[in-house]
């Protein structure tokens, strides 16, 4: 499934459809972008929607179907939990729980989202299938996809929107031995690093909900050998790498999000303003 030993796989996230600040041009461009990449996965990792209605759900199943990709992750995030969304997830998406597995890396994805609330919950009654897909993997490139950030992000004001079992379910993933989490939710792409595991947090690929001098933009994550690096495309402009590390050795660097201040913000955007419920 992969091309001699090379995954790449896109993570896009928080689209937002039916939102007053959703793009439409700006998650065209991404799709085409990612398409060219000719990826071996694409991930939406949550918040394709803005309320969860059926006319959300509907349009951002169209623009998911416009992936070139065989291989899709899709996962609700806490917006598509808003209104009974989940069924629509369903109907359109499939099961909220998938695996995806390479000859190289093994992918998981779960719901952490709940009904009408922002904060999220995994659910110890979720572990066992969390536990049963990475036990056996072997040497496999690991990595496990979520909505809500497990570590709080930086420059995103007073932490309100969390998982409530996020210390069980970071030992869990520790003690699989997960490499890498991918991750939305908070609109501020960031990265970290805990114990031997990196959690990489996508921003938002298609609404100008954005806070301070962050852009629109979507993972890239490259994936040879051991070697893995992560980079934020920019619709329209370039990426830029923010990660690059070596799951065999541990052995890493993480690089700053480089801001041009002669960039305007999609459409004279400036400066954040505080807001509930990412």
């Amino acid at each position: 499934m992969s091309r001699d030993g090379h995954l790449i796989i896109c993570q896009i996230s928080d689209i937002h459809c039916g939102s007053a600040y959703f793009i439409p041009d700006l998650l065209e461009r991404s799709i085409l972008e990612i398409n060219d990449y000719d990826p071996t996965a694409v991930v939406v990792s949550g918040d394709l929607t803005d309320a969860g209605y059926r006319q959300e759900f509907e349009e951002a199943a169209e623009y998911v179907s416009q992936f070139g990709c065989k291989n899709v992750m899709v996962i609700p995030g806490n917006h598509d939990s808003r209104n009974v969304g989940y069924i629509h997830f369903e109907r359109l998406f499939g099961e909220r729980y998938s695996l995806i597995e390479f000859e190289e890396a093994i992918m998981v994805g779960v719901d952490s989202s709940e009904p009408d609330l922002n904060d999220g919950r995994v659910g110890r009654e979720h572990y066992s299938f969390i536990r049963s897909c990475f036990e056996n993997a072997g040497d496999k490139l690991k990595i496990f996809v979520i909505h809500h950030h497990l570590i709080p992000i930086p420059g995103t004001g007073r932490e309100r929107n969390i998982i409530f079992d996020a210390g069980d379910v970071l030992e869990l993933l520790n003690d699989l031995k997960v490499d890498l989490v991918l991750s939305g939710h908070k609109h501020v792409p960031y990265s970290w690093r805990l114990e031997n595991m990196f959690i990489v947090n996508a921003g938002t690929a298609s609404t100008t909900r954005l806070r301070g001098n962050t852009r629109p933009c979507y993972n890239i994550i490259e994936i040879e050998d051991d070697r893995v690096k992560v980079f934020h495309k920019y619709p329209f402009k370039q990426r830029e790498l923010t990660v690059d590390f070596n799951a065999a050795t541990y052995e890493y660097s993480r690089f700053e999000e480089k801001i041009d201040s002669k960039t305007e913000a999609p459409h004279g955007l400036s400066g954040g303003r505080p807001f509930a419920g990412e």
